[in-house]
């Protein structure tokens, strides 16, 4: 690989040192060895302490500089990074330090610390392909690269991919038979303004939030018991759907207590910082507790707002980032002012904990019209956020022990990001808000513009979504970053327009064929060169299979519902008591729901969703692992609501068509599920399968009648047994396709 012309700090020597270097030479005063800092140009080029006349890193001169020396040296006893630490240079990092120094060693603030602003939209070679600024930059580099973009998703992918990506369904037949029909320009732009205006849409982006959020049904630990945050997962919801602006989003959430006049809504957005874990164990240390739930509140902030690892600092200085155990404990004493106990009296013990709201039917009625109760008329009770009068001290914990306070701190954040100034906010969590949303603050449009984009194109413009510190992947369109981030801080950040701009993008309408050349020279689709195949989130596989049979409940929000689930894993775990000692499934249209209302046992969380990664809820998560196991699948094989749909789907098509050619009932499934027609090749080989089956079922009525016998929705008596069987285990076969769980 050639070296640069202009190597640059913080894109090709940033990256090294904080690999090799930093855990021994880096911002953790405790483990730092020689009294040397190479994360800072004032540490690196001060005079060495054991190395008399001699400097780390001197401008100019590598044969001066004695890190570069010890890094190149033949002698193991001298020899950095040291043989014991397991770690070496290769030629190239070598060679790319030793040009650094030669031009200078300049150093440079870390990319991510520095506010974002709109760079020129550059010039590209293909004018007539972009349709949008983020176009213009995603071609440029994939011109430098020597790739040429995709061309655009035959209309039924693209409607397939933007339904899903939009909403978390796939399209309905009226949907696709209409955008297929429409020719004009406008065809494509209509079908996107259509999908984020659907109320599906508001429920598609809180399934992301939930996870940030870690929102769960139950209070965790091993005395595990109900508890009702639901009404807030309505007002995110609600809060997407109605475009509020993501500074007005986080800060009701982090804040919405302090709010002057605050209102019920905003009272209620304020249980996002509740949705931690909480003890209801006797015996335990309500202190010990009570500091742990800050601290659970101060990492949910930094990871899932700022998108950094402060976690890390809890009990030393941070070994990679500029983030001292001081500047951990001054962001915690934002969040240790709550008024929330470490352990209510378990005669107290409710699906909510002080301080709380009490939400009425009248106020379902009159202000907080989109939470759905149901024919539930008693009131529901959320925990929120409530602030002390009193100033409770915060220190430094020696070690993050609860129960070892030193140095006393005050409300602050970390100066390398920007520095909390006391004089222009409040020092308490609104405060804390304000500074997040400041133009200048390098961080927050960033990260959730990356949190989106990961959402939408399968991969972060940071690959490491959770983290933009030096341990964290570099941006591999940084430019594009930096002027998203901008764009969307200086229009209001308005998410809508976000996503629209995205998704209206000839980026994103490309196919995702993949050539020779992607596979060798970029298998990651790093360039953006085609679209990227993803496979869909646990919820999105459960509500494609309800939607394209005809199963789906539609209804938005309201208390979570128990489907159906294999007997006895809540039992033999032994850590649930009142309602959730036993599963107690739901019957009715409560089976029928959306993935993204499922109950979730924190100490026993859904098998179905965790077996295709979906969050467990214990903690933050702003981006969750891929995984391909066998367990998926025999999810997909064995899990009822699959076979349920599968055969009320069958049903229905027969019923629908009694006289119709076998043909017909296999070409209706499969554009219901994949949105498409099948090839000749994939016709033949289905129906070869339905006449095989056919004949099967046939021959052995009573086994036609146990492959029937599935679910709790009412059988279409109407139609041969045999057939119905056939025709099921076709469409099975359909919702255990690849491409089937699969955006394309």
């Amino acid at each position: 690989m050639p070296l640069p012309a202009v190597v640059d700090y913080n894109f090709h020597v940033r990256p090294i040192l904080s690999d090799k270097c930093f855990a021994c030479h880096g911002p953790d005063k405790n483990a730092r060895e020689a009294d040397l800092r190479l994360d800072t140009e004032e540490g690196a080029y001060k005079a060495l302490v054991e190395t008399a006349g001699m400097h780390a890193i001197v401008p100019g001169h590598p044969d001066q500089s004695e890190a570069y020396l010890r890094m190149t040296s033949d002698d193991e006893s001298v020899r950095m990074p040291p043989v014991s630490a397991n770690l070496a240079l290769n030629d190239y990092e070598i060679k790319l330090i030793e040009r650094w120094i030669k031009q200078g060693a300049e150093y440079k603030p870390h990319w991510a610390f520095t506010p974002p602003e709109k760079t020129e939209v550059p010039e590209v070679d293909d004018a007539d392909w972009p349709i949008n600024e983020l176009d213009r930059f995603v071609l440029a580099r994939m011109e430098v690269k020597g790739f040429e973009p995709n061309p655009v998703a035959e209309k039924h992918h693209l409607l397939r991919r933007v339904s899903l990506d939009l909403t978390g369904l796939p399209p309905t037949d009226e949907q696709l038979e209409r955008f297929l029909a429409d020719n004009s320009e406008k065809a494509y732009e209509t079908a996107v303004d259509e999908l984020i205006a659907s109320l599906a849409y508001g429920e598609r982006m809180a399934m992301h939030w939930l996870d940030v959020a870690r929102y769960a049904d139950s209070y965790g630990y091993q005395d595990d018991d109900i508890r009702t945050q639901w009404p807030w997962r309505d007002w995110v919801i609600h809060a997407f759907n109605e475009n509020m602006p993501y500074d007005r989003f986080v800060t009701w959430q982090v804040a919405g207590d302090l709010l002057p006049n605050a209102t019920k809504e905003q009272l209620l957005a304020s249980a996002f910082s509740r949705n931690h874990k909480i003890t209801e164990e006797g015996g335990v240390i309500e202190e010990e507790y009570r500091v742990a739930y800050a601290i659970d509140k101060t990492n949910t902030f930094s990871k899932g707002i700022l998108g950094i690892t402060m976690e890390c600092a809890q009990c030393h200085d941070h070994k990679y980032d500029p983030f001292s155990q001081k500047n951990y404990f001054e962001l915690y004493a934002f969040f240790n002012n709550s008024m929330e106990k470490g352990l209510e009296g378990l005669v107290n013990s409710g699906p909510s904990k002080t301080p709380r709201l009490t939400i009425t039917q009248q106020d379902v009625e009159s202000i907080l019209q989109f939470i759905n109760k149901g024919e539930d008329t008693s009131a529901v009770s959320v925990s929120v956020m409530g602030e002390r009068d009193e100033v409770r001290p915060t220190y430094v914990l020696d070690r993050g022990v609860y129960d070892a306070p030193a140095e006393r701190v005050y409300p602050g954040t970390p100066e390398s990001v920007l520095e909390f100034d006391s004089t222009q906010y409040a020092s308490n969590r609104l405060g804390l808000t304000e500074w997040a949303f400041n133009k200048d603050n390098p961080l927050t449009a960033r990260v959730f513009v990356n949190q989106l984009w990961a959402m939408v194109f399968g991969r972060g413009l940071v690959a490491t979504v959770a983290d933009f510190g030096n341990q964290g992947e570099l941006p591999s369109h940084p430019e594009l970053l930096d002027w998203l981030a901008a764009d969307f801080r200086d229009n209001g950040w308005d998410v809508k327009r976000l996503m629209k701009q995205f998704v209206m993008s000839a980026t994103y309408r490309q196919s995702s064929q993949v050539t020779k050349k992607h596979l060798q020279e970029d298998p990651d689709n790093v360039y953006l060169a085609r679209a990227k195949r993803v496979r869909l989130p646990a919820e999105s596989i459960r509500d494609l299979v309800l939607a394209s049979s005809g199963l789906l409940n539609p209804e938005i929000g309201g208390a979570s519902v128990k489907p159906y689930q294999p007997d006895g894993i809540w039992e033999v775990t032994s850590s649930g008591r009142g309602a959730l000692t036993n599963y107690v499934q739901d019957h009715g249209g409560a089976l029928y729901r959306r993935g993204m209302y499922v109950f979730i046992k924190l100490t026993v969380p859904p098998p179905n969703m965790l077996i295709f990664d979906a969050s467990n809820r214990d903690m933050c998560e702003v981006t969750r692992q891929r995984t391909n196991t066998p367990l998926q699948a025999l999810v997909m094989l064995n899990d009822p609501v699959i076979l349920e749909a599968s055969r009320v789907l069958s049903g229905k098509l027969l019923a629908a068509s009694p006289e119709a050619p076998t043909r017909n009932y296999i070409e209706r499934a499969f554009l219901r599920i994949l949105s498409r027609e099948p090839s000749t090749q994939e016709m033949d080989l289905l129906e070869d399968y339905y006449q095989s089956e056919l004949k099967r079922y046939r021959g052995s009525p009573s086994e036609a009648e146990a492959f029937l016998d599935v679910g709790e929705a009412p059988q279409e008596k109407s139609v041969p047994v045999a057939a119905q069987a056939a025709l099921m285990a076709v469409v099975h076969t359909l919702y255990n396709l690849e491409e089937t769980i699969t955006r394309t």
